[in-house]
């Protein structure tokens, strides 16, 4: 998958991207055929780069029903002949969500366009389980002579039928089925063990009972293609087995001679050993953590960097909050090191009021060296409001403004909220057609009720769509009733 190309924030194309509530109202007053275009990119080219934490398809569903558009693109878009060899399911999943809720709201077209898919495309799970929430019986019963094609009647296929059954996010078509095909009845009935029996029969080493066998064990491979090499696991590999040892050592270091033998692997031992001892003495608030962790966050292996770095932030207890300023101290270099970024975000998650304002430079330093990406920012952001900086404001606008993620831009709205006077005025009147259904609660319990026309209008709306989520209709209708009694 490649990054999704964002148009510029001040666009069309690049408010629809970003989802953000300006992109409905400017899309509403914007010449139609310009509108439809933007928005058939949008849902045709997936915009989020993790469309497993931002939303979209509402978004877009209700202004394909604002503007009344036809389906032609998204059809074209389904039936396309690259859906034959791009089975990512990427590639689809938007365009399908969208189709579901314009079911919902009762296009017609949308509904069948869902069924001719599921019986033909690549993506068919994923229809199956839009048409799962909006379709009759009678419909789903017709679609199972063409899903059960798929699946060879042999060992295989009746494998690959019961994953797709343990698989399916909605049971309801597959339940139906069962009661008028004995082939389904048989595989839902096989597919829970399945994956009792996978459980059961789990190879792989385990460590010895003690903290040697443990360290040992945290540098061995599992049985496979990688042992064959009798190479140590490298990457996320190595940090999972990592996290595993250390959570064993939680359980065999009880005496003075097991807890030497974890520091001296924290100093110098193997990667896997001393990053699994690494975390066990954080996850214990042992007082020689800090030290160690300062150690390996200057260590020629990045795979130790990388893991003390994500350590830091898992550091708890009276001390740390000490250590987390002295690395982030601008006096002492920690502005530049990685050590010291860590140390902030570290702050901006535990720190206290007074760490405010170098949460706020290390939030204005990110923008200026990194723009507004980068996993780190969302700490940073969620620690500004956390610590009700309001000299973040304008950085935290910036962001609201210009961020790809619509979830990364609804962080910045929640520490706006806390430190912007304006926001109940301001951006909080966007949000109520932000993409974001927590983005939309948010300004639903903050916006200001009167001076704006648009306001009132849209609460109704919102209140008396079904499609909306229920946390969204309390905050609504919770504003409304307040209001109608004064």
């Amino acid at each position: 998958m490649f990054e999704p190309v964002i148009a510029p924030s001040a666009s069309l194309l690049g408010l629809l991207q970003r989802g953000r509530g300006d992109g409905q109202l400017h899309a509403l007053a914007a010449d139609r055929a310009e509108a439809l275009a933007a928005l058939e990119e949008c849902v045709t080219c997936d915009p989020r780069a993790d469309w497993q934490v931002e939303n979209r398809s509402l978004y877009y569903a209700r202004l394909y029903m604002e503007l009344e558009a036809p389906l032609t693109g998204l059809e074209q878009h389904l039936h396309d002949p690259a859906d034959v060899f791009d089975q990512d399911e990427g590639r689809t999943g938007l365009a399908l969500a969208v189709l579901g809720h314009l079911a919902a709201y009762g296009r017609r077209d949308a509904l069948d366009l869902l069924r001719g898919y599921t019986a033909v495309g690549a993506n068919w799970a994923w229809a199956l389980d839009e048409l799962a929430l909006r379709d009759d019986d009678r419909s789903l019963l017709s679609l199972a002579p063409a899903v059960l094609a798929r699946f060879p009647e042999d060992e295989r296929g009746e494998a690959e039928l019961r994953a797709a059954i343990r698989s399916a996010y909605e049971p309801r078509p597959w339940r139906l089925w069962a009661a008028h095909y004995p082939r389904v009845a048989a595989a839902s009935e096989q597919s829970p063990f399945d994956l009792w029996q996978r459980q059961l029969n789990r190879s792989g080493v385990t460590p010895g009972w003690s903290t040697a066998d443990v360290l040992a064990w945290a540098d061995r491979s599992e049985p496979g293609a990688a042992a064959v090499t009798g190479e140590p696991p490298e990457g996320g590999a190595l940090a999972r087995r990592a996290a595993a040892a250390a959570r064993c050592l939680a359980a065999v270091v009880r005496r003075p001679e097991d807890h030497d033998a974890v520091l001296e692997a924290a100093l110098d031992g193997a990667p896997g050993a001393r990053i699994a001892a690494l975390r066990y003495l954080v996850d214990q608030q042992d007082p020689g953590a800090a030290a160690l962790i300062e150690t390996a966050a200057a260590d020629i292996d990045e795979r130790i960097v990388c893991a003390a770095l994500e350590l830091v932030k898992r550091m708890r207890g009276p001390e740390v909050l000490g250590h987390a300023r002295r690395w982030a101290d601008p006096d002492n270099g920690g502005a530049d090191s990685v050590l010291g970024e860590a140390a902030v975000q570290l702050l901006a998650d535990t720190g206290e009021p007074c760490d405010g304002p170098l949460v706020v430079a290390a939030l204005r330093r990110w923008l200026s060296v990194r723009g507004v990406t980068g996993a780190g920012l969302g700490a940073l952001v969620d620690g500004a409001g956390r610590l009700a900086a309001a000299h973040a404001v304008p950085a935290l606008r910036h962001i609201y403004g210009e961020a790809a993620s619509s979830e990364l831009r609804g962080r910045a709205a929640q520490a706006l909220a806390v430190t912007d006077p304006h926001f109940a005025r301001g951006i909080a009147v966007e949000c109520l057609w932000d993409c974001e259904e927590s983005t939309r609660e948010l300004a639903a319990r903050h916006v200001t009720t009167t001076g704006d026309v648009r306001v009132l209008e849209r609460l109704r709306r919102l209140a008396a769509d079904p499609a909306e989520e229920a946390e969204v209709h309390a905050a609504v209708r919770g504003r409304l009733t307040a209001r109608d009694r004064t």
